[in-house]
């Protein structure tokens, strides 16, 4: 009996070492996560009020202190035209976020409607839908771009609006195979017996089962959209030169990084946390919204 009764005590320590692992696997997430808010909200607060936190103007050149090291006055230092890094950095935050978020949302609705429609409804809607779909996988986005910035010049809002109709067929097409999986099930069926009209089906009783996948998707199309405008405005092709934006100020102080290298390292890490907290924060919601199980 003494050796059973060893054997369950060492079981029971085990298990709770165990359970302590586990829990301090759980917590160090959890961290993450909170970070990656508390990130996200000092983000969405710099682009809200835009330059009106900003200690300086951010457009203010003064060329007798060029390039110069951080300090009391110019936290992050100054760039190759005397213009304070961190003013520009908190500047240019808006365009950092709205656009992505534009892209975002935009491409969210327009591709849930049109993958809801094309796996639910199926037949000659679908093959439509899709074969949109496949046309625009096929056109080179870059090129569009392209042609669209020779057209207009390099500008903001044409960009993201071009972004949003390359983006959409993403999410039509995630959204549709989601939908595929759901129609064939027996509430679907359940639902057309009683009557229920197909709207209602698609958006109160399929939909809400897409939807983590739907969501999580929208925060990768949104961290994706931070770094492809960064890079657009790195090549010239989004906003206007002058303007604070940070793929422009890591373009403008590329030639710094061994001179003054906050200029162009600050806008490259804000660029890669903004993305790296969206992805993290759309996965805690994809567990979240998949915790609570088919509805």
């Amino acid at each position: 009996m003494s050796g059973v009764s060893a054997s369950t005590t060492m079981t029971e320590a085990v298990s709770t070492r165990g359970t302590g692992r586990r829990r301090r696997r759980r917590a160090a997430p959890q961290f993450v996560i909170v970070c990656c808010f508390v990130f996200m909200a000092v983000v969405v607060l710099f682009a809200v009020t835009g330059s009106l936190l900003a200690p300086q103007d951010p457009s203010v050149q003064n060329l007798s202190n060029i390039t110069a090291a951080p300090s009391a006055e110019h936290l992050l230092g100054t760039d190759v035209l005397g213009r304070d890094t961190l003013s520009r950095l908190i500047a240019g935050t808006g365009s950092a976020f709205v656009g992505p978020l534009v892209i975002a949302l935009g491409s969210f609705l327009i591709g849930n409607l049109l993958g809801l429609l094309a796996g639910y409804r199926g037949g000659r809607v679908d093959s439509l839908i899709m074969r949109w779909v496949d046309l625009m996988w096929a056109i080179p986005s870059l090129l569009i771009l392209v042609v669209v910035a020779g057209v207009v010049g390099a500008s903001y809002w044409p960009t993201v609006l071009i972004l949003v109709v390359l983006t959409v067929p993403l999410d039509a097409r995630v959204v549709r195979g989601a939908t595929l999986e759901q129609v064939p099930r027996p509430y679907v069926e359940a639902a057309k017996t009683v009557g229920v009209s197909d709207r209602r089906i698609m958006w109160l009783h399929i939909w809400p089962n897409v939807a983590p996948i739907s969501v999580a998707n929208t925060f990768l199309v949104f961290a994706g959209s931070v770094g492809i405008l960064a890079s657009l405005s790195f090549l010239g092709l989004g906003v206007p030169p002058g303007k604070p934006d940070w793929g422009l100020m890591l373009a403008e102080n590329q030639p710094l990084l061994f001179v003054q290298p906050l200029a162009c390292l600050a806008p490259a890490v804000l660029i890669i946390l903004t993305a790296t907290s969206m992805t993290v924060i759309g996965d805690w919601a994809y567990e979240r919204l998949s915790e609570e199980g088919p509805r």
